[in-house]
């Protein structure tokens, strides 16, 4: 997996549109059978985000490849909560909506991600997600305190994730998902060690 080194918008979707043809060319020369491909679940719910929206050109040039394909879905990986946490900090305190959250562990998504490249093309996307639907808020009130970090996480329906205020369901999987086996409770305590 790559991902770009700035997160602005014209330049995150400059580095997906260039590491994407260029890979898709290369793989073509190469005869590669299958392109398996990690993106974000709702990045469709939620255009107006610069990195989703380049998530979603990134799907699209692989879409129209001459390349058999598989997207990958996932939703947030549970590594990623600090810094979720640290983007939604607003003078110390840590501003979150009340929406619906299913994040995931990595090894959960690296699962899936290997039972997809080993399997038959989906020309398509399949969504997974984690064992469990939080609320937004919620999970950062109680993995703040699970990490001995004091900053008050406020409840606030007009919080913004990494730039754009989310909906109820922009987060979580749709019907049919794939769920991971392991709990935030417990990949915190082995994440501790």
């Amino acid at each position: 997996m790559s991902n770009s080194p700035s997160f602005e918008r014209a330049a995150v979707l400059e580095f997906f549109e260039t590491s994407t043809r260029n890979l898709l060319a290369a793989e073509a020369a190469a005869g590669v059978g299958h392109h398996v491909a990690v993106s974000i679940v709702g990045t469709e719910r939620m255009p107006e985000n610069g990195y989703f929206a380049a998530k979603i050109a990134q799907e699209q040039l692989i879409e129209k490849s001459s390349i058999p394909f598989s997207l990958v879905h996932a939703t947030q990986f549970f590594e990623f909560a600090r810094a979720i946490a640290d983007e939604a900090t607003v003078d110390g305190k840590v501003h979150m909506a009340p929406v619906r959250f299913q994040p995931m562990a990595g090894d959960d998504v690296a699962q899936a991600v290997g039972r997809t490249a080993v399997g038959s093309p989906l020309n398509g996307r399949v969504e997974v997600a984690g064992p469990e639907q939080f609320r937004m808020d919620e999970f950062f009130r109680e993995a703040l305190a699970a990490w001995g970090d004091s900053r008050e996480v406020v409840t606030d329906p007009q919080a913004r994730y990494f730039g754009s205020v989310p909906g109820e369901r922009t987060l979580v999987p749709g019907d049919g998902a794939t769920f991971g086996q392991i709990r935030y409770r417990d990949w915190l305590k082995t994440a501790a060690q």
